[in-house]
């Protein structure tokens, strides 16, 4: 590798973000390598020998008959005799010979999916045209010449090119992105990428997203996860992304990847993106490598950051865990059939309610599965055996959008960003039986999460305000009325009979979420709330009549806080 190449890496990272490029990619196998060229000279002898004995004296006189008797006679025995020419010529065996193998090579390293969209598509066209391709007499394009051989020289030559050049990919990806945003629209900026980016025709004439455009976008995700030091989508892992957000979430926003880019997708084929400005900032360092003259300054500087900036960034989930989210399907249970029938099927299916399942109804890959079973288990699903050793996740709700919006951003929300931590079942319990909800009240649980209070509030009468996106599908399928958004940012002017909450607790906030919903209280209301222990030496709202529960000990999954229930009401 080039002092260039490390050159274009390092412009692109922040502090030991990204590392060794070596380390990212996978390498070339010298047995698989000889296995393929051994390979395809077996087949291509063969393609020889079959060519030389259809075309030989062997088969001269003969070749009629089995034309003769296999015509359609409606159609008379001149196409037939056609096509037939044509199948067995040597050529055009020997050049699809050549793309097979070709094909097979690529995949035996990762460089297909490291590659820039730009290249793919030129490795596309070269393995679909293996003879070449003449470019049209007033058209821009090249003309393709025909793939070489596959000959072991030529092979190991290529493949170590592509293996060597994958530190320039990153650098070519990003002036691909560059290049592919709409020229059409103001907001993109021609000095380098803004905070917000248009990237238009991504529908081809029949309707469907075309994975040529918006392999870009794809390419801007994979040079994200570089930067952000985890691993990269497929080659086309985004067209369900954009597919989700243009049928489903049309010219809403969908955050990806954990907060670093936002998307969001019109029905004519035009996404607008937003990336996040360190992002912004490290994609330009890219082109200012690449073009030092054209990039100004101010766009290789770095976003200057506010102190108490908080950032709900989400925490993104490897991509091949998402890859196998989106393969999730209703859920049927499959019952041994032990009717007159059972020869001809062995199970019986039976759709099941607010159940969902992989596909296949598992992975093979043990750790793909804990994965699956982590994400499943937060959203609320129970694993349940399935016929097969298969299974599936049972759910009190249906789970289907919110399971479509991890698939979409890529991750779940970060615990200690979000300060998501359930209420357990006892705790839940003392607060709302501490709360003495009546038939008529009026009730709130502010940071709702996924539901864990007001599951045990009445339904028809409890608001819930929640700012994860994720946890505002589990309580909209949950059948509560929601709203999504940051609580303290919520008008005080509602004014409700009941609240019970489990507000964050880090750098204070859990004193400002309290006073915030005791200005929404009703005169004769109740305010029950489950705070850290060291609130109950303090004066938490003066002027208040304030009761305090025993202390719970390691209570909560995954920290070790000790808290304690506080009941408000007015003085």
């Amino acid at each position: 590798m080039s002092h260039a190449d490390h050159d274009v890496i390092a412009a692109a990272r922040d502090g030991d973000l990204i590392d060794d490029v070596s380390a990212f990619f996978a390498p070339t196998s010298t047995d698989m390598v000889d296995g393929l060229v051994a390979g395809y000279r077996q087949d291509r002898a063969r393609i020889e020998a079959a060519a030389a004995f259809i075309n030989g004296p062997e088969c001269a006189g003969v070749l009629n008959y089995f034309l003769d008797g296999n015509s359609d006679p409606d159609r008379g025995r001149t196409s037939l005799s056609s096509a037939a020419t044509q199948l067995f010529e040597q050529a055009g065996a020997v050049a699809a010979l050549n793309a097979a193998y070709w094909s097979k090579a690529l995949n035996l390293t990762d460089v297909y999916d490291a590659m820039p969209q730009e290249r793919r598509n030129q490795w596309n066209e070269q393995i679909r045209y293996p003879q070449g391709r003449k470019a049209a007499r007033h058209s821009s394009d090249k003309d393709l010449p025909p793939l070489p051989d596959f000959e072991e020289q030529t092979v190991r030559a290529t493949l170590l090119d592509l293996l060597n050049s994958r530190a320039k990919f990153l650098a070519e990806r990003v002036d691909g992105i560059f290049r592919a945003l709409s020229g059409e629209h103001v907001t993109n900026c021609p000095e380098g990428f803004g905070r917000r980016m248009i990237i238009a025709r991504l529908i081809n004439g029949y309707g469907n997203t075309d994975s040529d455009r918006v392999g870009y976008i794809n390419d801007l995700r994979k040079v994200i996860a570089k930067f952000m030091g985890r691993d990269e989508p497929g080659w086309n892992a985004t067209s369900s992304v954009v597919d989700i957000a243009r049928r489903q979430h049309r010219g809403e926003w969908l955050t990806l990847d954990g907060g670093a880019l936002r998307l969001r997708a019109y029905k004519c084929g035009t996404a607008h993106l937003e990336v996040h400005p360190d992002m912004a900032w490290r994609l330009n360092c890219v082109l200012a490598h690449l073009y030092p003259l054209a990039i100004p300054a101010q766009f290789r500087q770095r976003p200057k950051k506010k102190t108490k900036d908080f950032v709900m960034m989400g925490r993104p989930l490897p991509f091949r865990v998402v890859e196998a989210l989106g393969g999730m399907e209703e859920a049927y249970l499959l019952e041994k059939n032990t009717g007159p029938q059972a020869w001809r099927q062995e199970y019986l299916r039976t759709k099941i309610s607010h159940g969902l399942q992989l596909k296949y109804g598992r992975v093979d890959d043990k750790a793909l599965q804990a994965d699956i079973d982590r994400v499943m288990a937060y959203l609320g699903g129970v694993k349940t055996p399935n016929g097969r050793n298969g299974h599936y996740y049972a759910f009190d709700y249906d789970a289907r959008d919110a399971v479509s919006e991890v698939v979409a951003s890529g991750c779940l929300p970060d615990q200690k960003a979000h300060q998501f931590y359930p209420t357990p079942e006892n705790v839940a319990a003392a607060a709302i039986e501490a709360a003495q909800i009546g038939p008529d009240h009026a009730c709130l649980e502010p940071s709702a999460g996924t539901g864990g209070l007001a599951d045990r509030m009445p339904k028809d009468r409890t608001l819930c305000v929640e700012i994860s996106a994720l946890h505002c599908k589990v309580l909209e399928a949950k059948g509560f009325s929601v709203t999504c958004g940051d609580f303290l940012t919520m008008a005080t002017s509602l004014r409700v009979d009941r609240i019970v909450m489990n507000p964050p607790f880090s750098e204070g906030r859990w004193q400002a979420h309290l006073e915030h919903a005791a200005a929404m209280l009703s005169k004769d209301g109740r305010l029950v709330a489950i705070l850290p222990a060291s609130a109950k030496e303090k004066d938490v709202l003066p002027g208040w009549s304030c009761e305090w529960s025993r202390t719970y000990d390691n209570e909560f999954a995954g920290t070790s806080v000790s808290v304690v229930i506080l009941t408000a009401v007015r003085a």
